[in-house]
């Protein structure tokens, strides 16, 4: 596996995506070649991730390349370091997730966003969701975070709640200050 060149990698598929979602083609099995898909595993990601940031780039024209990669370099980091180079064996469970309108200290979305966070870091999101989809984008832009930087709070307080919390919070309060 190449580490220094992987940004170059990760571009050119992203790319790929983009430009097969904008001719038509569908479903995300069917964008890579065996060797595409094989290093996207070897770095913690899925077809599937990249599929939903080409359907999202080319329906709304987010989230974009930058902020994709900066997600995947959270993730990959969490897979190579965290879990060794093993993916999760865990689906998260949408049934199980905050509703959409949940909130905490009154901050609709981020009782949802933390464990859909979590799971994107672990590799647990199933393909009907999404880190970074167009409610979450909601949820950045509407609280001025961004979500490569959420993503990495998460990442260093993965277990507990009560700080990630109290990061939005202080996040939220500096914004209207």
């Amino acid at each position: 596996m190449k580490h220094y060149e992987f940004q170059q990698d990760f571009r050119a598929l992203y790319d790929k995506a983009v430009a097969l979602y904008a001719k038509g083609q569908r479903g995300a099995e069917t964008f890579f070649s065996t060797a595409e898909t094989a290093f996207l595993a070897a770095n913690g990601i899925t077809s599937q991730n990249l599929y939903d940031y080409a359907e999202d780039h080319n329906n709304y024209g987010e989230p974009g390349y930058d902020i994709a990669l900066g997600i995947e370099f959270v993730r990959r980091g969490y897979f190579l370091f965290n879990q060794q180079g093993q993916p999760s064996k865990v689906v998260l469970d949408p049934e199980k997730m905050p509703t959409k309108t949940a909130a905490v200290r009154g901050i609709e979305w981020l009782p949802r966003i933390i464990p859909k966070a979590k799971a994107k870091l672990r590799g647990e999101l199933p393909s009907t969701l999404m880190y970074c989809c167009g409610g979450d984008r909601n949820f950045f832009k509407t609280h001025d975070i961004n979500p490569v930087e959420f993503l990495g709070v998460v990442r260093q307080n993965e277990a507990n709640d009560e700080v990630i919390i109290d990061w939005v919070t202080k996040r939220i309060a500096s914004n209207k200050a």
